[in-house]
């Protein structure tokens, strides 16, 4: 004696069960994993082989331009951190009152 399904249960079989093709197959989800890692990962990767191959080795002339603009910068960034430094001391002494 084979027993029949509920009316609750055929109720929420009906009404409940997702539609065919609506859960994600194995090719559907193939396809989000190459949509969202692969093609941005090959963009990149053109990107940037476009990018090296576009760039050159300085000359002489131009690394030391560039050598001597980052000394530069370095300085310029000691000097007010310094400056800085030496204007905060007296402040930090007066609001603790150091020694």
């Amino acid at each position: 004696s084979r027993r029949l399904p509920s009316r609750a249960q055929v109720f929420l079989f009906v009404f409940f069960t997702p539609p065919p093709g609506a859960l994600p197959t194995m090719d559907k989800a193939v396809d989000q994993v190459v949509d969202a890692v692969v093609t941005p990962a090959q963009s990149f990767s053109k990107e940037s082989l476009r990018l090296l191959k576009r760039c050159s080795k300085p000359d002489r002339n131009e690394f030391k331009k560039i050598a001597i603009a980052t000394g530069v910068g370095f300085a310029v960034m000691g000097l007010i951190g310094y400056f800085v430094k030496l204007i905060h001391i007296p402040i930090n002494q007066l609001i603790i009152g150091g020694n």
